[in-house]
């Protein structure tokens, strides 16, 4: 049972980076993409390469994933950027199902459907990190890095001026903001952030392939991000927390089928974003009734 809980305590810590990350581009410039777990994808095959091909240290792993996913992230996003709302919606999605295709066939790279396996301990300065509890803290200590970067940020002048970009882009543009290049920095820091999520994922895991990195994880995380509140800092961690411990919660139901467990977690998530935003749209941190 402990171990079981550290496991889930890891993946909390693990998608409550991911859903920072991705908060960035929601809940401060606006920009709402379907594709986050691209990214995340990109630095879960990039930290597993690492640790496969040079050495299982968390550091360099986590290191070559931001780069990599940061900088495929800005790259890719460079088109979809020239269009706005919805019209990046639709073009995340067509970056989404690009991606899985990829992820799918280049087998040399990813492993195809097999995907990448063996993936060993991860370490730190030379020693293991092969506990559970010492790769919790290890989790958590980059979770906690990443939400001050984000707090610092957004309490200065880029956060602002995201901030501006989100309420209304035209009026970003007449008071001289380089639109173009804050949507392409706040894309590069999320795509960051979420590859050295992936890293993270895969010394977890000792296993990555295709199957975690889908439409439907990327709506997990958008999920996770808007129900919890999008915008404020602890948001995402309440809805990272609350869409982890649902399904653990389902498997101790009695006389509800393990194969049915996916099919009611869908519909309550589902019910649970009808209501937030018919009752409360701002999400569980977000003022009720107002803008963040």
């Amino acid at each position: 049972m402990i171990a079981y809980l550290l496991n889930l305590a890891q993946l909390a810590a693990i998608f409550g980076l991911l859903s920072v990350s991705l908060n960035i581009l929601i809940g401060y410039a606006g920009i709402f993409s379907v594709a986050h777990a691209v990214f995340f994808g990109l630095g879960a095959y990039a930290g597993a390469h690492v640790a496969l091909d040079l050495a299982p240290d968390i550091l360099l792993a986590a290191l070559a994933a931001a780069t990599i996913a940061g900088a495929l992230s800005a790259l890719l996003a460079l088109p979809a950027l020239r269009v706005r709302g919805e019209y990046f919606v639709i073009a995340s999605l067509g970056l989404q199902m690009m991606a899985t295709t990829v992820f799918t066939e280049a087998s040399g790279i990813t492993g195809g459907l097999g995907g990448l396996v063996g993936i060993p301990p991860a370490s730190l300065f030379g020693f293991s990190l092969a506990d559970p509890l010492v790769f919790l803290i290890v989790c958590l200590g980059f979770l906690v890095f990443a939400m001050v970067v984000v707090r610092s940020l957004m309490r200065g002048s880029f956060g602002r001026a995201l901030m501006a970009l989100r309420d209304s882009e035209s009026a970003a543009e007449a008071l001289g903001k380089n639109v173009p290049l804050l949507k392409t920095l706040a894309v590069l820091l999320g795509g960051a952030f979420a590859g050295i999520a992936g890293a993270l994922f895969a010394f977890q895991e000792a296993f990555v392939n295709v199957e975690s990195f889908t439409l439907d994880q990327s709506v997990l995380i958008m999920a996770m991000v808007i129900i919890g509140g999008a915008g404020t800092l602890a948001g995402p961690l309440f809805g990272t927390l609350l869409l982890l411990a649902l399904p653990a919660a389902l498997t101790f139901i009695p006389g509800l089928p393990p194969t049915d467990i996916g099919a009611v977690q869908q519909l309550i998530y589902g019910l649970a974003m009808t209501l937030l935003m018919i009752f409360r749209p701002a999400g569980l941190a977000g003022r009720a009734g107002g803008r963040r």
